[in-house]
């Protein structure tokens, strides 16, 4: 692995996570905030000095559904619509704010401590995000400087706000992540509790135990390949053994993976159902006060047991999603959010053109599931380009994902969420568009590029490759530039957007 691709990626990294925090605050600053009709966590106390000036420096990075993530870590699940939300960020917020940053109390309230832990927090995630998806890249492409530019698109990627902010989108990231370089390592005890600690930020984890599925049953096939030859005996005993050892690992690894999830919603359950948890918390009359103003349910004897309670399957995060955000199959497909589905297009066409792409380029092999190569069928093997970068086999199970995700978010999401849902969870934007790039600009981006490095050289900006690209624009393909200024008008919309309360979310 090259030590200079590395560094380019971190130093990239951590350069665009400071922009993000510069130009929030100018954005933030300059453009007066929408009064939308969103959640917003109440102030206990008037704000201090230093309450103010932390609201000046880092107040764009909670809009939106950071303020429910801010309002967990310092009260606690109250709300019923809090439970949208799961416990990893919110709990790892409150830990921070106080240890690390408890020495500040004498000047900021425990709501800025938070605010001021997420920031730096996800500013430490993200840069280790970008490193880990470039020895991921790495690993699956087989091509370090297709590696190397994918990293460096991930560090300006379009839901790049959404990074920064006090959102569990960075750190859902990097426990994903890990969880595939760990399982393209062979580690698929170290895999399963990375993936379980990822369902434990965001639910859409839980898909990630296909990762586990679909590498024991390729290698269940790989070892039982008809030129593998053993006696009779030999041969049904490894069978079983192989067979017996993948499915105890899927299945209990799976579980695992789901247990975060799982005992989750049992904590909602007795919180709303039984009141066997919480019935001892005081909640603060201002809370009280909002909960009657705004109709928000709150568990306790005195509240009515929730009609999702006596559901036979009773789940609360579904009923929430039903409920409060009107989350269901073609919910969303309404004129009126039309602006919505227009930016959420990009990163839709880009996932169905990675996918088409690929099954295109061998379908064969995707007809098979990504289980077997042509030269296990007697045919020839493929041409050189399947050996490594985009097309590359070992990247089928991360298209599958990637499609799959994006299946279900055209389907049943909030369509303007997709960017974030997919930019957080999958590697394939990075890598396809990686691709384009090197595909499309040849004399730019060197294409023998499997096993060199690009030259790197600390500055304040990484010179190689994107800066190649943006100063020779006009010269660029229409892709190039297409990809390119997707990448960077989001980075910039974003935050322009996102910190002032507008929608983008």
């Amino acid at each position: 692995m090259a030590a200079s691709d590395l560094q380019m990626v971190a130093h990239f990294a951590l350069l665009s996570r400071f922009l993000a925090v510069f130009f929030q605050m100018v954005f933030n600053s300059l453009i007066p905030d929408h009064n939308a009709d969103a959640f917003r966590v109440p102030r206990l106390h008037s704000p201090s000095n230093g309450d103010v000036l932390l609201d000046i420096l880092f107040g764009g990075f909670s809009r939106w559904d950071a303020q429910h993530f801010l309002f967990i870590a310092e009260f606690g699940y109250i709300y019923e619509q809090n439970f949208a939300f799961l416990p990893l960020f919110p709990v790892i917020l409150r830990a921070v704010a106080e240890t690390f940053l408890g020495p500040l109390q004498p000047w900021l309230g425990l709501h800025s401590r938070l605010l001021l832990a997420s920031t730096l927090l996800n500013t430490v995630i993200f840069v280790l995000s970008a490193v880990v998806l470039y020895q991921l890249s790495v690993a699956v492409l087989q091509d370090r400087r297709l590696a190397a530019l994918s990293s460096l698109l991930f560090c300006l990627n379009p839901a790049s706000v959404f990074m920064s902010a006090a959102y569990s989108e960075s750190i859902f990231m990097l426990l994903s992540f890990s969880g595939m370089l760990h399982l393209e390592k062979a580690r698929p005890l170290t895999s399963c509790a990375l993936f379980a600690l990822s369902t434990a930020a965001r639910s859409n984890g839980i898909i990630n135990a296909g990762f586990l599925f679909h590498s024991q049953l390729k290698q269940c096939i790989l070892y039982l390949r008809p030129e593998l030859k053993f006696t009779g005996k030999d041969w049904h005993k490894l069978c079983l053994h192989l067979i017996l050892r993948s499915a105890l690992l899927v299945t209990v690894g799976s579980l695992v993976i789901i247990l975060p999830f799982a005992l989750f919603q049992y904590y909602g359950y007795l919180t709303f159902c039984r009141s066997a948890v919480n019935s001892a918390l005081t909640i603060p009359p201002h809370l009280l006060q909002l909960a009657r103003e705004k109709g928000y349910h709150l568990p306790g004897k005195d509240s009515a047991v929730p009609s999702w309670c006596h559901h036979r399957h009773p789940i609360i995060y579904s009923y929430i999603q039903d409920t409060y955000w009107n989350v269901g199959f073609m919910r969303y497909y309404q004129l009126r959010q039309l602006p919505n589905f227009l930016l959420a297009f990009p990163i839709i066409a880009l996932g169905i053109w990675a996918a088409k792409q690929y099954v295109l380029t061998d379908p064969w092999y995707c007809i098979h599931l990504g289980l077997v190569h042509k030269k296990l069928k007697g045919e020839r093997e493929g041409d050189g380009k399947l050996s490594s970068g985009f097309y590359s086999h070992r990247v089928f199970v991360y298209v599958v994902h990637s499609t799959a995700l994006l299946a279900f978010g055209v389907c049943f999401m909030h369509i303007q969420v997709i960017t974030r849902f997919l930019a957080s969870s999958s590697p394939v934007l990075y890598w396809f568009s990686a691709h384009l790039l090197q595909d499309k600009e040849p004399g730019h981006l060197a294409q023998d590029s499997a096993t060199s490095s690009y030259p790197y050289t600390f500055s304040i900006i990484p010179i190689k490759p994107l800066t190649a690209l943006l100063q020779d624009w006009q010269r660029c393909s229409l892709t190039a530039r297409c990809v390119l200024g997707y990448f960077l008008l989001y980075w910039f919309l974003g935050l322009a957007l996102h910190c002032n309360f507008l929608p983008w979310t």
